[in-house]
């Protein structure tokens, strides 16, 4: 079994210890067996180790696990070497750890893969250089702790993304399923790029909002509340195959014209509540698109899923 790491609070001490072994190591290299070289190291390591996992003023008690996370709420949402929570976790095994924080521990972290490719959406692109990261410079072994707020759900969301992930269909089918058995909860694009196994998620995530009709929403599709990289299915509804034509841009434009809010009632989603069949905001064609309105600014209103069905009906 492998040495554990052995953190302490005076980390001067082990700085000295780590200078005396490899002051001695100088006359080890004046040998030729090579054995015995690579014994002499083996306590500098483990020294160097042991400093390393120190830099985190903790008790006793703290694991590899609790030192990779202390550092990381130190820089949220800045870049992170993987050599660095090598240092500070003191262990070989930190990777692991990192995928232990996100899955069972719902902490936001999302790796330099999952940047690549979220960038296949521009708005995305632009949107994380907005904080200073750029998805298509970022190297795979880096990190990123999007949130310092910790996902209490998250493990039951990965076992559910588990039982998903092993299912014989499509790509698509994957994270719509997924989406709907969160309505209305934040999911990252961690999850779903574990969930598909494949660089095109993000894609696929475009196509059913844009394409299919899903409410599907982000930061740049015209939910300012929610963080970057971040999708929401809003409702278990299907927008009808007219509505789905409406370019992105006016979408966004015509819902900040309107304030966010349902023009008819007035409702807007930081009124959100359990018991308020009001779940999300729509657009709607004050000349009708079956009779030949136009899929443009002026020819739409924002109004509220309830207000939309009532419209409709009369």
């Amino acid at each position: 079994m492998s040495r554990r790491s052995q953190p302490t609070n005076v980390p001067e001490q082990l700085r000295r210890e780590l200078v005396s072994l490899l002051t001695n190591f100088a006359e080890e290299l004046k040998h030729d067996n090579l054995r015995r070289k690579v014994v002499t190291l083996v306590p500098a390591f483990h020294t160097l180790r042991d400093l390393g996992s120190s830099l985190i003023a903790t008790d006793d008690s703290i694991g590899a696990r609790d030192r990779i996370i202390a550092y990381l709420k130190q820089y949220p949402k800045i870049i992170i070497d993987g050599d660095e929570l090598m240092v500070v976790s003191g262990i070989g095994e930190w990777a692991r750890r990192v995928r232990e924080l996100r899955v069972q521990y719902g902490w936001w972290i999302y790796s330099g893969v999952t940047f690549k490719q979220m960038a296949q959406n521009s708005d995305d692109v632009q949107e994380f250089r907005a904080i200073g990261i750029d998805p298509l410079l970022i190297k795979p072994d880096q990190y990123v702790l999007m949130s310092t707020t910790q996902d209490l759900e998250a493990a039951y969301r990965w076992n559910v993304l588990d039982d998903i992930r092993k299912q014989k269909i499509s790509t698509k089918s994957k994270i719509l399923e997924y989406l709907k058995k969160n309505i209305g909860k934040q999911v990252t694009g961690e999850e779903l790029s574990a969930l598909t196994k494949t660089k095109e998620w993000a894609r696929r995530v475009r196509e059913l909002r844009t394409e299919e009709g899903w409410p599907i929403v982000t930061k740049n599709a015209g939910r300012e509340d929610l963080p970057v990289g971040v999708y929401l299915l809003e409702s278990d509804r299907q927008a009808h195959a007219h509505d789905r034509k409406i370019p992105d841009p006016v979408r966004v434009n015509v819902l900040t014209r309107d304030h966010f809010r349902c023009t008819k009632c007035g409702w807007s989603r930081d009124m959100l509540s359990p018991d308020d069949p009001r779940k999300m905001l729509e657009l709607h064609h004050i000349h009708q698109h079956k009779d030949g309105g136009s899929n443009t600014a002026e020819n739409l209103i924002t109004l509220c899923n309830v207000c939309h069905d009532e419209v409709h009906r009369h």
